[in-house]
């Protein structure tokens, strides 16, 4: 995937698209009208990302905290005080229409570009956009790809009506009056995963029929086409909480039937062009582009300096937010080393220190070396705040402290990320997202209201 180098197109881009470690605490619209003109009260600036199901609602019921501590985040006007997005990897609608239900909830504006879905990075990888694509998921897929930039979208359901004799697994789905003619459609350059569908088999069998065929199932099967068309993969959560007792399954449990279906039959790997939305850095280096542009409707001259990623799953929530910490302190070091060596400044202490970090792989970074916005002007860091209201419960589990051997211990990431339980370790552990507002504006001493 080709790396994004300037900062001026990525944020014309943003601008003008449609759509718009630390010590563990154990406690009990698009205008500038939604923000508040006051500059940054405490020692520096900050942002907030907030996870959605199982932070601020379970389900479509809204969580009672999730409403009193907005209290706190907007001033008697009801404008923002600090910048605030909502990253979910919820991806089956547009942003304009989890905007109003949060608005609805929550009883503040929250504009579009405040929301941040599972496929918004999407909107930037503009070297797929003129490829004719395959999209699943389910709610208006091609409406949402369309948005992302796409311009030759192919559903699930226009497939199959091009290929009638694919989708076969329900009987009271296949043809009755004779074999219907096959329709056809120029070939697939690229297969683009929203979400988990709501007909698995069927899009699970039409998934594999495309890739096995170089993006033309009017060929026969042949495992030699390897490697395959691209995949883009959004949102690799392999469960979420709605209002049951236990938690269900998410699109990262379909991504792993469909490996596992991939590899049988060809023995074979499948490949990801991209895996995007948490815990990918690609997704929180969006989420602080968008960040960056709210400090500037607030009137910040400064650039944000810390993050605090709220969230209830240690695995894409937590992990994310730590993977993204770990990735902002080696853009430091690497400037500090850059410095050092052009003789420039002052030397920062640790940039002759040995960085015993493992690199990231490219699926965790999103499937290359993507940055969107200056790099001289990244955070200094980003905390990860753990809440009990979700998937995550004290009473239920503890989370990992040392790293063990891998067998021994269950892993809920995605296949292509490290095994590494200290990045499910937050920086902050709290009851309830009222509380986690409560600790940030604690931390950064900013007035209680």
């Amino acid at each position: 995937m080709q790396r994004i180098r300037s900062w001026q197109t990525g944020w014309q881009l943003l601008k003008s698209s449609c759509e718009g470690a630390a010590k563990h605490v154990n406690t009990s619209p698009a205008t500038s009208r939604c923000y508040s003109n006051l500059p940054p009260q405490g020692p520096g600036s900050f942002g907030l990302l907030f996870d959605i199901d199982g932070v601020l609602v379970r389900g479509r019921t809204l969580i009672p905290e999730a409403k009193q501590c907005f209290r706190n985040l907007v001033d008697s006007n009801g404008k923002y005080k600090v910048p605030v997005v909502f990253v979910t990897n919820a991806g089956n609608c547009m942003r304009q229409t989890k905007a109003e239900f949060l608005s609805n909830l929550l009883e503040v504006e929250v504009s579009p570009d405040q929301v941040m879905l599972s496929h918004s990075p999407l909107r930037m990888f503009n070297q797929f956009h003129k490829m004719r694509v395959l999209v699943s998921g389910q709610g208006p897929v091609e409406e949402v790809a369309h948005n992302l930039g796409f311009q030759d979208v192919v559903t699930i359901d226009m497939l199959r009506d091009a290929y009638p004799l694919l989708d076969v697994v329900d009987h009271s789905r296949r043809p009755k009056d004779g074999i219907p003619p096959t329709k056809g459609l120029p070939p697939i350059d690229a297969v683009i995963l929203f979400g988990e569908p709501i007909r698995w088999e069927t899009n699970l069998a039409l998934i594999v029929d495309v890739l096995l065929t170089n993006g033309n199932p009017d060929n026969v099967w042949s495992s030699t086409r390897f490697p395959h068309i691209p995949v883009l993969a959004c949102n690799m959560d392999l469960l979420w909480m709605a209002e049951a007792k236990n938690p269900r399954f998410g699109h990262g449990m379909f991504l792993v039937c469909l490996e596992s279906l991939y590899k049988k039959v060809t023995g074979y790997d499948l490949k990801y062009e991209a895996l995007i939305g948490k815990p990918s850095v690609v997704t929180y280096n969006y989420a602080e582009l968008l960040i960056s542009q709210q400090a500037e409707r607030l009137g910040w001259t400064t650039p944000v300096k810390r993050l605090y990623a709220i969230g209830d799953n240690p695995m894409s929530d937590i992990y994310g937010a730590n993977l993204y910490n770990h990735y902002l302190k080696a853009s430091q070091r690497t400037k500090a080393q850059m410095q050092a060596k052009s003789g420039g400044g002052g030397v920062d202490p640790a940039a002759g220190t040995v960085d015993d970090t493992p690199k990231m792989t490219s699926a965790e970074l999103g499937g290359g070396s993507v940055v969107f916005g200056a790099e001289e002007d990244l955070p200094e860091g980003c905390s990860s705040i753990l809440v009990c209201t979700g998937v995550y419960s004290r009473d239920q589990q503890e989370l990992p402290t040392e790293p063990t051997v891998t067998e021994h211990r269950i892993f809920h990431g995605h296949r292509d990320f490290r095994f590494d339980p200290s990045l499910t370790q937050p920086s902050f552990v709290v009851q309830d997202v009222k509380e986690a507002v409560e600790l940030v504006f604690q931390q950064e001493g900013w007035p209680l209201e």
